[in-house]
């Protein structure tokens, strides 16, 4: 990675619009107001002019506007050399089994490789790549495969390996989940990775990014609560929710307008449905949530019911940030929740109409 602290390496970076610097830097110039990339086209300013931040949302905090030229935030991750090469790859060879060795035969440092995609995704490449592996399974245990065929698909060496990640994505076996259920559970993929979405014909009950620490024990109380009655498969709440991603990520539509169910106590119910009125392209404090519900003094709990949400982006406790604008804890991970502010920023930036859920 390379250091922030070094003014003149950064400055002389800028002024070669270095493509290595992509993903890892970002320049605030003080006279304008405005944040790039070091590759941006735009007029060069004078050194003493330039401010450093690794992400956008540190530019933002500070009070720097995005660039309109070189659109500083968009999905910096994709424009650096390696994650591009190495994403690349990944959606090639979705079932092949990614070590380190892979990493140094093409000439990648496996510690480098691991901090940049730690930065810009919250997990490692070799965690991505294992979560596509168990994606390929899933979906051959959807078709009705024998696990041996699965497992086998998905680059598990053995059954045990298999169950091991399976169980530690949804808190059971995988066995415990074929067949029919009264409700479906399936993987949507995202450009912020996978997520698994649990529905019924009437509502969708969860929706939570797979690498979300606290999804397994969030699977484990839904499927308490119908009495362990989840299966694997799709239905048509699952498949209006995978076309309403779609238009979000594509700037269609910030409504993400979805049948749901949710699961709480009334205190959380009503924290959450604060949540869905915060039109996209909008943030609010913990106290101005705290407040709109008519308990101003209940910071602490609204935290705790934002952290408990388990319909992610439907419910949109993303657009929830610190008092003084910096962003704060995310269960989906923070490099995730500036990609969505941004996202919804730029649509705002832009001049767009920005729907809500009127």
């Amino acid at each position: 990675m390379r250091d922030l602290t070094d003014h003149d390496r950064l400055y002389a970076a800028l002024l070669a619009r270095d493509p290595a610097y992509e993903g890892v830097a970002l320049v605030g110039v003080t006279s304008t107001g405005i944040f790039c990339r070091l590759t941006c086209p735009a007029r060069k300013p004078l050194a003493r002019n330039c401010r450093w931040f690794a992400t956008a949302g540190q530019a933002r905090a500070a009070g720097f506007r995005p660039c309109l030229r070189c659109t500083p935030q968009g999905p910096q991750a994709e424009a650096h050399p390696v994650i591009a090469e190495l994403t690349r790859a990944l959606a090639d060879r979705p079932a092949h089994r990614w070590s380190e060795a892979d990493l140094v035969a093409r000439g990648l440092d496996p510690s480098t490789v691991r901090r940049l995609f730690r930065q810009h995704y919250g997990q490692s490449f070799l965690q991505m790549a294992r979560a596509a592996r168990l994606r390929q399974g899933l979906a051959r245990l959807h078709q009705g495969d024998a696990m041996i065929e699965a497992q086998l698909d998905a680059g598990f060496d053995s059954a045990s390996g298999f169950r091991q990640a399976f169980r530690a994505l949804f808190g059971h076996a995988p066995h415990q989940m074929r067949g029919s259920g009264d409700l479906n559970a399936d993987w949507i993929d995202t450009p912020l990775g996978g997520m698994i979405a649990i529905a019924d014909d009437r509502a969708l009950h969860l929706l939570e990014f797979i690498d979300r620490k606290a999804l397994p024990d969030g699977l484990r109380r839904l499927s308490a609560l119908v009495g362990g009655r989840v299966g694997l498969g799709r239905n048509g709440i699952i498949d209006r929710t995978e076309a309403a991603l779609e238009g979000f990520f594509a700037g269609r539509d910030g409504r993400l307008d979805l049948p749901v169910r949710m699961h709480g106590t009334p205190f959380q119910l009503r924290v959450w449905q604060e949540l869905q009125a915060i039109p996209p392209g909008q943030t609010r404090s913990y106290g101005q949530l705290a407040a709109a519900i008519g308990q101003p003094s209940a910071v602490r709990a609204v935290a705790r019911a934002n952290g408990a949400n388990r319909l992610a982006l439907v419910v949109p406790c993303h657009r929830v940030i610190g008092a003084d604008g910096t962003m704060t804890g995310y269960a989906g991970g923070l490099w995730r929740k500036e990609r969505l502010i941004a996202l919804e920023a730029s649509w705002r930036d832009a001049g767009r109409e920005m729907p809500d859920k009127a």
